[in-house]
């Protein structure tokens, strides 16, 4: 396959016969190429290094930060990369809180931020992306224009991350995962090759980079499809977490997701708790595509006692930047997951319900322990993964890692702890191990009562915690030509062995 790629267009490589190897990488691209560079200390630097979402993966210093414009210099700082061991790391929006996923220590910094093209072809109804972008950076490039892109929900998350990870998006019942929206990916392989990957020139390749990670290259632009869309509905509701409300809204969505109503709905329901303060609020996130919602649909969360309804029709752009109020800035923040079934009504019509509350409980017992940890604040989100997604998914060319089936519907579990000081980085993930693994025995108990089904349930690598192991709750298959590709792509193990993010087995 490498025999094949090289012939797709010549490999960029940098002219220098001798690399150094006291000389960094650093000191090479700055000595010998016009790639932009900014050095400890800098404005340019610091600015950087506070656009991490967690202050821990801000605190690792890079020895540099590359800041490439174009793929030829992608490549030109991979050629050099392969011609030492320092260890390396990409960034595109700094969503990814896991240590040394997105950022480094010593080693240089990839910065993907001048990688940041919106172009739109109305005539192909693609849009080409730069992974140096933001949501509502690629959002506000589209206000106006009666046309969209499957993406984030929070505006400030970043592209690159999001797409190679899957992404789950508020039109995802309606078009599948962000990443299926994806037509060609532009990547930089670790032989310096840039190559276009499509489903039909590349189709090993293709699946394995969608949903699929890290471990195959620098992805430098995603030509995704483009929908029309006029003015969409949607906002926040804040409700006080009283054991009444909680009840209501856990049966709430439980019933909305077994029996969805309309593709055009998007919903994430997340708790919250201030453990230091004591402030348990339930805020939930309510989309559809189009200027109002029919009569009813979410009537069961509206009705519930909000004390907070932001709710309005406005743009898609007005809708991402308008929630980015829910960023947690300036603290240590970790995100993990689990998926679980669905639990059914049950004959009774609450069984289901109870299982939902035994989760929810879960977490608040879990919770509890760390809740002297200064500054905490404790979160779980609820994300529906109906039957309607999984089959929209399927659709799309190519396919993806995740391969998800209809025989259940699934429900995705983002779990959250943000705090003060990164000493309490170990109790903390303790408790972040402790809550997933609860979890997942809570949903196992359940499906030995025969109160929920048994099926496939991978983990969504967007959420992941960084013990998680993403490939194995893949398909065999799937891992297996993830493995496959991994190896005929980076033989010498540069992405494997050198920067971050969820590595594949041998």
């Amino acid at each position: 396959m490498l025999a094949k790629l090289n012939q797709l267009l010549p490999a960029v490589a940098l002219l220098a016969t001798t690399v150094v190897s006291q000389q960094s990488t650093c000191d090479l691209v700055q000595a010998q190429t016009k790639i932009s560079i900014w050095n400890r200390f800098s404005i340019d630097y610091t600015r950087e290094q506070t656009e991490y979402w967690s202050t821990a993966s801000g605190a690792l210093k890079p020895k540099c930060i590359l800041t490439p414009q174009n793929a030829d210099e992608v490549a030109a700082i991979v050629s050099i990369l392969r011609e030492n061991n320092e260890t390396f790391a990409i960034k595109s929006g700094g969503h990814n809180p896991n240590n040394y996923f997105a950022s480094v220590d010593g080693g240089p910094l990839i910065s993907t931020k001048k990688l940041n093209e919106v172009v739109f072809d109305r005539a192909t109804e693609t849009v080409r992306i730069g992974p140096g972008n933001r949501w509502d950076e690629v959002s506000g490039a589209l206000d106006g224009s009666g046309y969209t892109v499957v993406g984030g929900r929070i505006g400030n998350v970043g592209v690159g991350g999001y797409l190679l990870g899957g992404g789950l998006s508020f039109m995802s019942t309606e078009y599948g995962w962000a990443a299926n929206q994806v037509l060609e990916y532009t990547v930089v392989l670790a032989n310096s090759t840039i190559v276009k990957i499509t489903p039909d020139n590349h189709p090993n390749i293709y699946t394995a980079l969608t949903t699929g990670g890290n471990n195959y290259g620098i992805v430098t632009s995603y030509l995704v499809k483009a929908y029309p869309q006029g003015d969409v509905w949607g906002g926040s509701l804040v409700f006080t977490a009283t054991p009444n409300i909680t009840v209501n809204l856990l049966s709430a969505l439980r019933d909305f997701t077994e029996n969805y109503p309309d593709e055009k709905a998007g919903i994430i329901m997340t708790a919250e708790r201030t453990l230091g303060t004591l402030v348990d609020l339930w805020i939930m996130f309510l989309y559809y595509n189009g200027p109002e919602p029919p009569a009813g649909l979410f009537d069961r969360f509206i009705n519930a006692g909000a004390s907070i309804n932001t709710c309005k029709t406005q743009s898609m752009h007005s809708l991402l930047s308008g929630n980015n109020w829910a960023v947690v800035k300036g603290s240590v923040y970790t995100i993990g997951t689990e998926t679980i079934a669905l639990p059914p009504a049950g004959p009774s019509g609450t069984e289901g319900d109870a299982v939902m509350q035994s989760v929810y409980d879960l977490w608040v017992e879990v919770s509890n322990k760390v809740k002297l940890v200064p500054g905490l604040i404790a979160s779980i989100a609820f994300q529906p993964m109906p039957k309607m997604l999984t089959r929209v998914a399927k659709t799309h060319a190519g396919g993806d890692m995740l391969d998800l089936d209809d025989s259940i519907d699934r429900m995705i579990v983002e779990l959250d702890y943000s705090f003060l000081f990164n000493s309490d980085y170990p109790k903390v993930d303790a408790i972040m191990r402790e809550t997933y693994t609860g979890i997942r025995n809570v949903a196992d108990n359940a499906t030995a009562a025969g109160l929920m089904p048994q099926g496939y349930l991978p983990l969504f690598q967007n959420d992941c915690f960084y013990p998680q192991d993403y490939y194995g709750r893949l398909r065999p298959e799937k891992k297996a030509l993830a493995q496959k590709v991994r190896a005929e792509l980076d033989p010498q193990g540069l992405w494997r062995d050198r920067t971050g993010g969820f590595k594949i087995d041998l």
